[in-house]
């Protein structure tokens, strides 16, 4: 039945895109490399999800990949899942508009690694089992906790699939010729049939397969930046600078103030260690041990590709900015005169024509769409397991629900995960969405990693300082941002902001912690007495693996 349901619904997907480029007005000015490459990588991945969905027989299959993934392939699919487009042509894009100064956020995105791997991996995969909730409300009560952290990690995944769908919406839109809403609609049914039929290990193999194909194509985009000034980085940023000023090579550029500052790398740093989709795959492995090698594999995988995205950025100045003709070049599937690919955002893939040609330019837009499907596919089964195992089974069920039913509600969660992704990507077409993912981090820095980590290291907290801190600081993170630039003066229109800060995560992450410290010593029940008696047998597993799942293993 599953084999049919999967089949029917590959070659309606297949019909759907056949049907409207064969109609698009643009179609005699298509990217065929373009078109080419990508039908091979949906037909390749929806291969590896039918591989997968006749090994996915329990939750734990379908949550975890049944902890059989070694530490370096997570490594790589956690790097996959990481450099999502926003890094790949946000960064790139950034270094091509401001120089130097569009480090900033591949820094920041970095450094938040070292985090992970010194306080948050062992014990996360000591205590945890399919979620960070596992975790968050292993001595503490299970229900308020669990809808807390269910609550934020949904938040979360809705605003990265906004962001996600509506930049692979318009990149499908540009290349093939489609309409805004059946590219959307394309993307979404595709990031169902990954998830619902092939669950972990589906999505983990592609996002290891689109990890190494954004690697190699960065790789070889760089090389030949590099090699058209011999190897030498004096050269190009001399070039760079002859084309643009001296500017370039200064900070101030993107954050003038020290407050916006610091509160962008708050956000950054800390909001990596609450991020659901990534917190999850550490429970793809056997145990600690390789939860470790996955942190670190996944660092040097990242930090490889910032370098990169740092040289694409000040390649595309000298390489794009300097020569116009590739400007023009660039200028395919032409609609109302507008270029295919528009704006800083764009100008990795201006540079990859200028390296490579058609050829190039089609691997590399190919390998755009499927960065954005892989991460996708990694929120999508987040935010699933939030609902089916955070709210249904632990919540609702009390534990008592067997793993058949958790997977059946899991699938119609990530159905229905996948229809509201739909709508909000065509509701947020026009919008300019960077304040979205902004929101994301300032809510995972602010909601989940001040829970998961006081829940781990602090003796004193309680439920009642867990519940009432996540929810404090998940609402100034919130308020503050509809009140700050980013919304009351970008997208409402108003003539200056009520909050002045873009990056509202110092002041949000600040009050969490206050208020959930505040409310955890002041809480004198029985309740909060029988939890902090039970945090050094907590921390004694979450330290050493004893009692852990997969311990009697390995």
């Amino acid at each position: 039945m599953i084999n049919r349901v999967f089949l029917f619904l590959i070659l309606g997907t297949i019909a759907l895109f056949a049907s409207n480029v064969a109609t698009a007005e643009v179609a005699k000015e298509l990217n065929v490399s373009a078109i080419v490459m990508f039908i091979i990588f949906v037909g390749a991945t929806l291969g590896i999800t039918y591989w997968a969905a006749k090994r996915t027989k329990s939750a734990k299959d379908f949550y975890t990949a049944g902890g059989g993934i070694t530490g370096f392939q997570n490594g790589m699919a956690i790097a996959g899942d990481y450099m999502s487009a926003a890094s790949f042509l946000g960064i790139s894009g950034l270094v091509y508009a401001s120089g130097y100064d569009g480090l900033i956020y591949s820094i920041g995105f970095l450094v938040g690694w070292p985090v992970i791997l010194f306080m948050i991996a062992e014990p996360l995969r000591n205590l945890g089992k399919y979620t960070f909730a596992d975790v968050a409300s292993y001595r503490l009560r299970q229900t308020p906790v669990r809808i807390l952290a269910a609550f934020g990690s949904i938040t979360t995944v809705i605003l990265y699939l906004i962001a996600q769908m509506v930049g692979s919406g318009k990149l499908i839109q540009l290349l093939f010729g489609l309409n805004y809403e059946v590219a959307v609609f394309i993307v979404g049914i595709l990031m169902i049939l990954y998830v619902t039929f092939g669950g972990m290990l589906a999505t983990t193999w592609v996002q290891i397969i689109k990890a190494f194909l954004l690697l190699s194509g960065a790789t070889f985009m760089s090389i030949a930046v590099m090699a058209h000034h011999d190897f030498d980085f004096g050269k190009l940023f001399a070039h760079a600078v002859d084309l643009k000023d001296i500017s370039i090579m200064a900070p101030g550029n993107l954050v003038s103030d020290p407050i916006s500052a610091i509160s962008l790398a708050v956000a950054l740093i800390f909001g990596v260690a609450g991020l659901p989709h990534i917190l999850m795959r550490f429970f793809t492995v056997g145990d600690a041990k390789e939860a470790r090698k996955s942190v670190f594999y996944a660092t040097g995988f990242i930090g490889y590709f910032y370098i990169l995205t740092f040289i694409i950025g000040f390649g595309a100045i000298v390489m794009v900015l300097g020569n116009p003709q590739y400007l023009d070049l660039a200028k395919q599937a032409v609609s109302g005169g507008q270029p295919i690919f528009g704006g800083n955002n764009m100008a990795a893939i201006h540079l990859s024509h200028a390296v490579g040609g058609d050829f190039f330019l089609g691997f590399i837009s190919a390998v755009a769409f499927a960065t954005i499907l892989a991460v996708v596919s990694g929120l999508t089964l987040a935010g699933a397991s939030a609902i089916s195992h955070d709210l249904y089974s632990s919540v609702i069920k009390k534990g008592q629900v067997d793993s058949v039913t958790e997977m059946k509600v899991s699938r119609i969660a990530t159905v229905a995960l996948g229809i509201v992704a739909i709508f909000l990507g065509i509701a947020f077409e026009s919008q300019n969405i960077a304040f979205v993912v902004g929101l994301a981090f300032a809510i995972a820095a602010s909601a989940n990693f001040p829970i998961l980590f006081l829940s781990m290291y602090w003796r004193g907290l309680t439920t009642r300082g867990a519940v009432l801190g996540g929810s404090l600081g998940l609402a100034t993170a919130v308020v503050l941002l509809i009140l700050g630039p980013a919304v009351w003066v970008d997208v409402l229109g108003n003539a200056k902001a009520i909050f002045p800060y873009k990056y509202p995560a110092l002041f949000s992450m600040t009050v969490a912690f206050i208020a959930t410290y505040f409310f955890s010593i002041t809480d004198n029940s029985q309740g909060a007495k029988e939890e902090k008696e039970k945090f050094e047998a907590q921390f004694i597993r979450a330290q050493t693996g004893i009692g852990a799942e997969g311990a009697s293993e390995h």
